[in-house]
């Protein structure tokens, strides 16, 4: 497909981590800022996506939301950037795995925790939740991570953009404890060019600061 890519956003957004993915695949592409509010809950973007929420981009006639598919549809969209492995390859079930691991388990146990739901799971009902406890998807967050390189091998893919999204914010925000193999893992992937690029570019969208009372 050589349409051109749109991307539909706000720097206040988990469309950080879609604009990372792009700036990885370095292929050209547009961005359409929208506010929070009226504008994304608008007709002409719920055309788009019709929970009226970002990211979300737009290939010639296909749109994408959700991050995790976002990254994912971008990497096999743009093979020559290398950000998936073969189909069939022996690294493509690490990729699939922790690609959903961070969209499951890390993105609802990150949310409970920031929210302070997660200590008010009784223990009888923690069967409820798709990742039972916090500590159980830290655990296993350690194990992705903690071997070295990348999540699905010696090749950074399109899983670390995900996953190590995830990471890197849970870390910041006080979502996801800083355990030795988080940072090592963050450290390994945080300066990467397409990621400084991208928060460059986000940064330099976010509104002023508000001026002193």
């Amino acid at each position: 497909m050589t349409d051109g890519l749109v991307f539909y956003t706000n720097p206040m957004s988990r469309g950080r981590i879609a604009r990372w993915m792009l700036e990885e695949v370095g292929q050209p592409y547009r961005t359409e800022l929208l506010s929070f509010g009226p504008q994304m809950k608008a007709p002409a973007y719920r055309a788009i996506n019709p929970m009226g929420k970002v990211p979300a981009i737009r290939h010639g006639d296909v749109v994408v939301s959700e991050c995790a598919a976002i990254c994912a549809y971008l990497a096999d969209a743009f093979p020559e950037a290398e950000l998936a492995p073969p189909p069939g390859s022996r690294e493509r079930g690490p990729y699939y795995r922790w690609l959903f691991f961070a969209a499951g388990p890390v993105e609802a146990a990150a949310a409970n925790a920031a929210l302070k739901l997660d200590a008010a799971v009784p223990e009888e009902r923690r069967g409820t939740l798709g990742y039972g406890r916090m500590a159980d998807v830290l655990d296993m967050l350690e194990h992705a991570v903690g071997g070295g390189n990348y999540v699905a091998g010696h090749r950074f893919t399109a899983a670390d953009v995900y996953l190590g999204s995830q990471i890197g914010w849970g870390m910041r925000f006080g979502t996801i404890e800083k355990r030795p193999a988080f940072e090592a893992y963050w450290a390994r992937i945080a300066d990467r060019p397409a990621a400084v690029r991208a928060r460059q570019i986000d940064d330099a969208l976010l509104p002023p600061p508000a001026p002193p009372a």
